[in-house]
């Protein structure tokens, strides 16, 4: 397996540098005390765990892979009895066809190596990690397995469809209610929708009722997958042990609900927000998961180019002025307001959001629920605001032209607003808040920096594969394919990690304008989108495509999956 002409020790230090004198005392002891050189360094603290797995990963000629947020397959775990994962230190990532990858803590260890292929007659691909991570993610797999939805209902005999009156919902009564939703059968299948949508890192769960079936589906990474259904004649059981457990009213069927609750599972806390809209065929259930563990700490976690981290960072720096995050519904603009927010959240700084609903309850930080029908609108919240002494506003969303003015009136006196728009990409935002009646000259003087973005899907690091360079993809979308040079590409091919799709996770693109002084000028005289962004491009401004296409060269992602997500300018 080792094809490196480096010893283990070489490719250690070209990691992590070892001082000649702390080497040469190292080796001494390792010698007196016969304890292996490497192993010594670990335990002096001269080198980490993680330099000694990526040291060992170049030595072999291996994959180093951290599995924080790694969910395990159980199918995979079962191929022998979790003690012995424990035992040999290695555990089951993916398998295709007869060749199962593991990870392991010591590749070395050749006699885990014949046990695992002895007892899965497989043949094994190793990958290389963190033992401590590979301990935790074992304790945390329950001796007794949680049943997958598709078990329970095999598990469960049909009790033939419910007979719908004219309405279409059935006639059942309140008592039957209560009754149904808390029988286990229920309360079982309730729970493994919820804790398989968890392991499946899926963001939605819509529960839709059809004329004589119940469509359960998913939303992984920005697309719907669908997934074995609940019976139908367990609808309106599972629908009223969900608003139980939202606190709301079981027995109002005719208008929609809002709620929200919190689960514990798989060793993380979530909160769960769930709105139910009533349709010809019952009511229809989706459910956003909020994992605040999810969240980026900061702007250097979303993964932005230098330019544009620069960028960003220098306008948050800033004491007043507004900062606009644009982009469709689902493109990640809260998740990085939330950022932007952690990274101004200190002591000395009085932080206020407004929000139509609060997504995240984040510490530290004044959060307001913005309730239309009591006429706490965002612009009715902004002035009470504005006498709360704040510094810094995160306002959910700018809808009307009364919420723009007093935004840009708070950004002029004194205090650093961000908020959000619906545009297609950064210049579109000046122009926007222009057709809103915002003044040209106030902009100019207020706004700091707009940005669009979008999210894409990765490609899954286990199983991606190389491509040939698709020169016809690029022409048809207007693409020179001398831009792209020597690139590597890659295309999807699935596995058991990222659920047989190809791709696991999203990250953003973005689009970031400065406002400058330039910039000022152009707004006072020519507030047309087209106009502004020649401009910030003509100052370095990477366009969403641009963006895009950078994450194709760094092999993060397919080509046909940032056309799908980018416009041509």
């Amino acid at each position: 397996m080792n094809t490196n002409s480096k010893s283990l020790m070489d490719c250690l230090k070209q990691i992590r540098p070892i001082e000649a004198e702390v080497y040469s005392e190292a080796e001494k002891e390792a010698e007196s005390t016969q304890v292996p050189l490497e192993r010594l360094l670990m335990d002096l603290g001269v080198v980490s765990d993680t330099d000694m797995a990526l040291a060992t990963a170049e030595y072999l000629d291996i994959r180093p892979l951290s599995l924080l947020g790694f969910t395990p397959d159980s199918s995979l775990i079962d191929l022998q009895p979790k003690e012995k994962w424990k035992e040999l230190k290695a555990l089951p990532i993916s398998k295709l066809e007869s060749r199962l990858t593991i990870v392991m803590a010591d590749p070395f260890d050749i006699v885990a190596r014949d046990a695992i292929t002895s007892s899965t007659d497989m043949e094994l691909v190793p990958v290389i990690g963190l033992e401590k991570e590979i301990e935790e993610i074992i304790d945390s797999i329950s001796n007794e397995p949680a049943q997958a939805l598709e078990d329970i209902l095999k598990d469960m005999a049909e009790e033939g469809e419910v007979e719908l009156g004219k309405d279409g919902v059935d006639d059942d009564s309140l008592d039957d209610m209560l009754e149904t939703a808390g029988e286990a059968p229920v309360i079982r299948i309730v729970n493994s929708i919820l804790i398989e949508a968890l392991r499946k890192g899926a963001s939605d769960i819509h529960i839709e009722p059809m004329e004589k079936s119940v469509r359960l589906r998913n939303r992984i990474d920005g697309v719907l997958f669908e997934c074995p259904s609940p019976p139908k004649n367990l609808q309106n059981a599972i629908v009223s042990r969900l608003k139980i457990m939202s606190n709301l009213d079981i027995a109002e069927r005719r208008v929609p609900q809002d709620g929200r609750f919190k689960i514990k599972a798989l060793k993380k806390e979530v909160d769960v927000r769930m709105s139910i809209l009533p349709t010809v065929h019952g009511e229809k259930i989706v459910m956003r998961i909020l994992d605040k563990t999810a969240l980026a700490p900061n702007l250097g976690a979303l993964g932005l180019d230098q330019l544009s981290l620069d960028n960003f960072s220098y306008a948050l720096s800033q004491p007043y002025g507004m900062i606009l995050v644009t982009g469709p519904t689902g493109s990640g603009k809260t998740t990085t307001l939330y950022s932007a927010l952690q990274e101004l959240n200190v002591v000395g700084t009085n932080i206020i959001t407004t929000e139509n609903p609060v997504e995240y309850q984040l510490d530290g930080i004044n959060q307001v629920q913005i309730n239309p029908t009591v006429g706490l609108t965002f612009a009715a919240a902004l002035r009470s605001i504005l006498r709360q002494d704040p510094d810094v506003l995160m306002v959910g969303e700018i809808r009307d032209g009364e919420t723009a003015t007093i935004a840009v009136e708070a950004a002029l006196t004194g205090h650093l607003v961000l908020s959000t728009l619906h545009t297609n990409d950064a210049a579109g935002a000046i122009a926007r808040l222009i057709d809103m009646g915002i003044e040209p000259f106030m902009l100019a003087s207020s706004i700091l920096l707009t940005q669009a973005q979008r999210l894409y899907r990765k490609l899954c690091p286990v199983c991606k594969k190389e491509t040939d360079f698709p020169t016809e993809t690029l022409k048809k979308n207007r693409i020179d394919p001398e831009l792209m040079g020597e690139t590597q590409f890659y295309q999807t091919a699935g596995c058991p990690k990222c659920n047989n799709v190809g791709y696991k996770g999203r990250g953003g693109i973005m689009e970031i304008l400065l406002v400058d002084e330039v910039l000022r000028k152009t707004i006072l005289n020519n507030t047309e989108a087209d106009a502004i962004a020649k401009i910030a491009i003509a100052n370095g401004m990477r366009t969403l495509r641009e963006a895009g296409l950078d994450r194709v060269r760094d092999g993060l992602t397919t080509i046909e999956e940032i056309m799908r997500v980018t416009s041509e300018h």
